[in-house]
């Protein structure tokens, strides 16, 4: 690995190391070792249409259940950006396309996690582990 570069263990290839990137990469490992999610039930970069002009966006990172619907979308911005409603909106407008029950804001030094139930969105204390992420 050189210094311009970091290795992504979800797209498996070295990725160029920015500085939202570094954010991705230390929250996939915090999904990983703290939230025990494998990183196969996770994706980087996910590409999805949005809008009726079909305008492409991409999650950063996407945590699967074991069907493959999506249980969490995880939105990494870099450090001196604020997490603010509109970064939240972001996460928000993902879940139209990629219907999601979590969504987490981070730019790693504060992370933000909020849970849609029942057409309610609330913020919650901490990041649920890999099985209560995938309860329906």
């Amino acid at each position: 690995m050189s210094n311009s570069t970091i290795f992504d263990p979800l797209r498996k290839k070295e990725v160029a190391l920015t500085e939202e990137e570094k954010v991705r990469q230390w929250f996939i490992s915090i999904l990983n070792e703290g939230c025990k999610v494998p990183y196969h039930m996770m994706m980087s970069e996910v590409g999805m249409r949005y809008g009726a002009e079909g305008k492409i966006y991409r999650a950063d990172i996407v945590v699967y259940r074991r069907d493959m619907s999506p249980a969490a979308i995880v939105e990494c911005k870099r450090p001196d950006v604020e997490l603010t409603e509109k970064v939240l909106e972001q996460a928000l407008r993902y879940s139209m396309v990629l219907p999601s029950r979590f969504f987490i804001l981070t730019n790693g030094s504060r992370t933000l996690a909020a849970e849609k139930m029942g057409g309610k969105i609330s913020m919650i204390d901490k990041i649920p582990e890999y099985s209560e992420l995938c309860q329906q």
